[in-house]
């Protein structure tokens, strides 16, 4: 027995968000594209132009003109399309750039449609998922700068004791799964007492870093290697080893990890953990800034992970010898917890 039709209140509510995914996913394409930066750099100018600026095959930037201008990402003036404020808001470099819920919005619907056709054969991929989308991983990295970046520099640095201990004895900090390097470029600035490694398991990551570091001259006391956790080997013991939105990737090897965190950290070190806090309450899900982190709880589950508690975190490092401290931060949606070496 079929029953009754959704309400018109719930259409018109799923219809709104539908076409904001795919606002989103039109400022995804124009950025991945170039299409924006090109827009931003040319200030005016028609689809040709464009296609031409971006390198970019001109059949498909007249289509993602249209779509753009239908999402009040462009207008159109005399002598070709400009960007509006929306489409400006789009750009990295834009302050509280909306960049992030574009990429967001793409990976979500990439790691969805895996998750789905994993969901009766139980299979885990693990992180290669995130590189199956060539467009996707150059992204990750700024996408994780600009969602978490202000949030470091802002909020946690100056509450965490930890920094400003390591710095004051001209510490050597260590970032496991480090993505462009982000977290490392923030601490250098912050503390120019700091030398600083950053190790991933990506080349993408790495290039980025690299790059940034010297366009920022801070090459000399920031660099990168590529490796993990379980086969690098630290030229000195370290101040501090992070490991930010990483831990749950390597959880299922938590006794070896917290093992190898122990010996790499020098006395009076720490090692520092940046996690989303997973709730004790599954009620508090369906707050409204805790919803993506349901979901994305099934995203981990696709890359053979899950979202962690703080507590979980403090009973490991209890365990391998290193005694923990916890910081709650954004209303207990996010923690950091310290473990230091006695």
């Amino acid at each position: 027995m079929e029953g009754a039709p959704a309400s018109l209140g719930l259409r018109e509510t799923i219809m709104k968000d539908m076409q904001g995914a795919v606002r989103l996913a039109t400022a995804y394409v124009g950025l991945s594209g170039g299409l924006l930066q090109a827009m931003a750099a040319l200030g005016r100018a028609d689809a040709g132009a464009v296609a031409k600026a971006a390198g970019a095959d001109e059949g498909y930037v007249v289509r993602w003109c249209d779509a753009a201008y239908a999402f009040g990402i462009l207008d159109e003036e005399p002598g070709g399309f400009v960007l509006t404020e929306l489409g400006r808001a789009f750009l990295p470099e834009a302050p509280g750039t909306l960049m992030p819920f574009a990429v967001q919005e793409v990976l979500t619907a990439h790691i969805a449609e895996r998750a789905a056709g994993l969901m009766k054969t139980g299979e885990r991929p693990g992180e290669s998922v995130l590189a199956e989308r060539a467009t996707i991983l150059p992204w990750f990295g700024p996408m994780l700068e600009a969602q978490f970046g202000p949030v470091f520099e802002k909020t946690i640095m100056p509450a965490v004791p930890v920094y400003e201990r390591a710095a004051g004895r001209g510490g050597f900090v260590i970032d496991l799964g480090c993505g462009n390097g982000w977290y490392l470029m923030r601490l250098a600035r912050a503390y120019p007492g700091l030398r600083c490694l950053g190790i991933d398991g990506f080349d993408e990551n790495i290039r980025q870093g690299q790059a940034r570091a010297e366009a920022a001259g801070l090459a000399d006391r920031v660099r990168f290697a590529k490796g993990d956790i379980y086969g690098f080997e630290s030229p000195e013991p370290a101040d501090i080893i992070a490991l930010n939105r990483a831990l749950h990737h390597v959880w299922d090897e938590k006794d070896t990890v917290f093992r190898i965190l122990h010996d790499h950290v020098k006395p009076g070190g720490a090692a520092v953990i940046w996690e989303p806090h997973w709730p004790a309450d599954r009620a508090a899900l369906r707050e409204p800034g805790r919803r993506m982190v349901a979901f994305q709880n099934l995203t981990e589950h696709v890359q053979g992970n899950h979202f962690l508690s703080p507590s979980e975190i403090a009973e490991a490092f209890r365990g391998a010898g290193l005694v923990p401290e916890v910081y709650d931060f954004l209303e207990g949606r996010e923690a950091v917890v310290v473990g230091t070496r006695p």
